[in-house]
């Protein structure tokens, strides 16, 4: 079988499509094209995996007509004219949305292919609504995007597809936990709470987290591991107070999140496609969305998790020491709810997300 996979632009868009693609190519043996941006993340990530790249000039999209958007479309145009005979030949086509899909999705329609959505956010992204008027069904990661697609349009709730280590982080926890300990010089008995904001970091979440330290001081009983993103390891390394019996761990960027994963006990994150990392690996939660994300979806996301009873919310122009403190203090302090809200998390998740999603794409290639 031949599958196209596209879409891309962010970490958070390609690993989950590359998760497909694996599964796709593991255990079904299909032949791969991935069809992507050439200067997104998918452009290194896809070739390092030894799937085919086809590479296009995109723009961004916007919800609102303006230059950007008429740009972005007659570039969605030439680039679905660009790939429409490797469209052509293809038995599906796999979509994960953003701006990168555009073309590949424009040309499946052209070409008469079948084509599979993936969305991970709660709202959908402009590019997947409007093809979801000609997809033969879309996977969802929240339940509530349904009613945000047209009326009529197959949904199937599949969850969003994570990286085989991060799958494996429940069967492997103490393995990993020790490895994490070596790893970021971390101790056995404190109770570990991970800041992430994504692979580029938070600024705002960093710069909150370097004035709740002091307040943290004292603890002996607490640990923090802050991936700060490459931009912005000073904001927290230079708060951290030597003397201080807490102990802080800031890096750029974490390449092993497994054992990030593994060793935390609490995580406060940022409620982009990383919750469903948190979730597979049964972690409690404080999010709080990026507040300029397109049509506050990262707002829609972190309430359906909290609503599951996985997560805490805290909205960013609510963040500040005192909240956060208290956020973290509350939790840490409940080791109950912190497992009552990790088995909802388990039950919100779905681990065999990439199966699920190949079994789709599988069903609507053999039904052409």
């Amino acid at each position: 079988m031949n599958v196209i996979v596209t879409g891309g632009g962010t970490a958070g868009h390609v690993f989950p499509a590359l998760a497909v693609a694996r599964e796709l190519r593991d255990a079904h043996g299909a032949s791969l094209t991935y069809i992507g941006s050439t200067d997104g993340q998918e452009a290194t990530l896809v070739p390092a995996e030894g799937i085919a790249f086809v590479g296009l000039r995109v723009a961004s999209a916007q919800s609102r007509f303006s230059l950007s958007t008429v740009r972005a479309a007659a570039l969605a145009g030439r680039g679905a004219r660009a790939c429409r005979d490797v469209v052509a030949r293809a038995d599906v086509v796999v979509s994960i949305g953003g701006f990168a899909s555009a073309a590949a999705a424009l040309a499946a329609r052209h070409a008469r292919r079948p084509l599979v959505l993936m969305e991970p956010n709660s709202v959908p992204g402009i590019v997947n609504r409007i093809a979801a008027r000609w997809a033969a069904v879309v996977a969802t990661t929240f339940a509530a995007t349904a009613r945000r697609l047209p009326p009529g349009v197959r949904v199937e709730r599949t969850g969003n597809p994570v990286r085989p280590e991060i799958a494996g982080v429940l069967g492997a926890r103490d393995r990993l936990r020790m490895e994490a300990r070596a790893a970021f010089d971390l101790e056995e008995g404190r109770t570990t709470v991970l800041v992430v904001g994504g692979s580029q970091g938070a600024l705002h979440i960093d710069q909150v987290v370097a004035e709740t330290l002091p307040r943290f001081a004292d603890r002996t009983d607490l640990q923090l591991l802050v991936a700060t993103g490459p931009a912005h390891l000073d904001v927290v390394a230079r708060a951290i107070d030597p003397r201080a019996r807490l102990i802080v761990r800031a890096v750029p960027f974490i390449e092993r999140m497994d054992r990030a994963l593994a060793i935390a006990d609490l995580v406060v994150s940022r409620a982009g496609g990383s919750v469903a990392e948190l979730a597979v690996c049964g972690l409690p939660a404080i999010l709080v969305p990026y507040p300029f994300a397109t049509e506050h979806h990262q707002d829609a996301n972190a309430h359906e998790v909290a609503d599951a009873g996985a997560a805490t919310v805290i909205r960013d122009d609510a963040l500040s020491p005192s909240t956060l403190s208290a956020g973290i203090l509350e939790l840490m302090g409940d080791r109950d709810r912190r497992r009552r809200m990790g088995e909802a998390a388990l039950a919100w998740a779905r681990p065999d997300a990439a199966a699920r999603i190949a079994a789709l794409a599988l069903e609507v290639a053999e039904r052409r």
